[in-house]
């Protein structure tokens, strides 16, 4: 009976991850080749963590965090390499005391020296949002008997980014793709994406990791298995041999899950010994405690919140992540809820009728003309600065950072310095 519901759950598994397993994947004969030989080059490096690099550390979301978490860098100049002897003990310590196998290797070395030396100025920011995310994932890590450890999963996955989206279209802080997402009851619809929605999202990765876990029944071969699906690393388990220790069966796993595990391993490390890398993070202006939440009696959007209670649109961006359009939707059922600074909790109830007559009013000006104030004659052109965000452009002029998203057909709050934007300003 053990073998058919361990069967079964591979099965059920498997449906989501033929999806999950090529939200990363990676075709590269020089890259299996180097991996093979014991070895990767700076470039191998940038090619098994792209989405890192290039969807995280560059995304729209991380680029104008800094409203929410200011500064970029260390209180010291980080030291870039460490000696392979240091380097061992260390390891050695972080394999007592972690329930993974993290076994010293030129591959692992070669990556965390590759982190130090090029990303050290993405730690102190990038440490700041672990301030923020990381007691969240520790309360379900715990809850769920899922090793603490795993919150470095998700710096990996999307160097905690609940908007990040893959080439594939894996979404959120876990990255789940479309399917898997939906077996762990993670619902898309076009107003939320619970996929982004960090506390559904992080329950979810919660029973995914635990059921790879009762498959395999080890936490390395969990991780690998996160990222390729449970029947590629079944197949470089039988590859093997039969070996079931992680660094055994390495070789026979998908060249980009080879390398997945050692960024994993690399991550933890850097946390680990930040203080001794001279890393240290910057300060958030909120923490995860320091916030609550509120159910919405009607729709509303960030806008209309803004307007009212004086809170910044980028603050709830950052707090409702889940929220595709910057609208919450009222759904009988479904208690859609704001995320809120706990300091400004009772500023937003004292006003929540004169927000939802706000409501009430630009619903019955749907269908009518422009203001008058969008008189043509009245627009101006207005060039992007450096330091500038929709939200403060917004402030300047008195109107909503939709308006301006309608008036210029953006799809997202990306700003470019030197870009035109076309204004109707309500005040000048």
């Amino acid at each position: 009976m053990k073998y058919k519901k361990v069967t079964f759950l591979i099965l059920f598994l498997s449906i989501g991850l033929l999806a999950q397993t090529q939200k990363d994947s990676i075709s590269n004969d020089t890259l299996r080749s180097n991996f093979k030989k014991g070895f990767f080059s700076d470039k191998d490096l940038s090619l098994i963590d792209s989405l890192v690099v290039e969807t995280q550390y560059r995304s729209p979301l991380t680029s104008n965090i800094n409203y929410v978490i200011k500064g970029l860098k260390a209180k010291t100049k980080p030291e870039k390499n460490i000696s392979t002897g240091v380097l061992k003990e260390r390891l050695k310590h972080l394999d007592n005391t972690s329930p993974f196998f993290i076994e010293y290797n030129p591959i692992l070395e070669n990556v965390i020296n590759s982190y130090l030396k090029y990303r050290s100025r993405y730690y102190p920011r990038l440490m700041a949002k672990a301030e923020y995310y990381f007691p969240m994932f520790e309360k379900y890590l715990d809850q769920f008997d899922v090793p603490l450890e795993m919150k470095y999963l998700a710096i990996v996955e999307s160097t905690l980014d609940p908007r990040a989206r893959s080439r594939v279209g894996a979404r959120g802080l876990w990255q789940f793709m479309y399917l898997t997402g939906k077996q762990y009851k993670l619902n898309v619809n076009s107003y939320v994406d619970e996929r982004q929605d960090p506390i559904k999202a992080t329950i979810a990765a919660c029973k995914y990791l635990s059921d790879l876990y009762n498959i395999f029944g080890d936490w390395d071969l969990a991780l690998a298995a996160y990222n390729s699906g449970p029947g590629n690393v079944s197949k470089a388990i039988k590859r093997s041999g039969g070996y079931r220790n992680y660094w055994n069966i390495r070789q026979f796993l998908p060249t980009e899950t080879a390398g997945y595990v050692p960024a994993f391993y690399a991550t933890l490390y850097i946390f680990k010994y930040a203080k001794e890398h001279g890393l240290a993070p910057d300060n958030p202006p909120i923490y995860h405690f320091a916030t609550d939440t509120i159910q919405v009696e009607k729709t509303v959007s960030f806008d209309q919140i803004t307007e009212v209670t004086g809170i910044e649109t980028e603050m709830l961006q950052f707090l409702n992540p889940e929220f595709k359009l910057d609208i919450i939707p009222f759904v009988k059922g479904k208690n859609y809820a704001v995320t809120l600074p706990r300091n400004a909790t009772i500023n937003y109830l004292d006003k929540e009728k004169e927000l939802y007559a706000l409501v009430d009013a630009d619903n019955a000006k749907r269908e009518k003309p422009l203001p008058k104030y969008l008189d043509l004659n009245q627009r101006i052109r207005y060039k992007v600065r450096s330091g500038d965000y929709l939200g403060k452009i917004a402030k300047k002029y008195g109107v909503r950072v939709s308006q301006i998203k309608k008036w210029n057909r953006l799809r997202n709050n990306n700003l470019k310095i030197g870009q035109r934007l076309t204004i109707f300003p309500r005040r000048l």
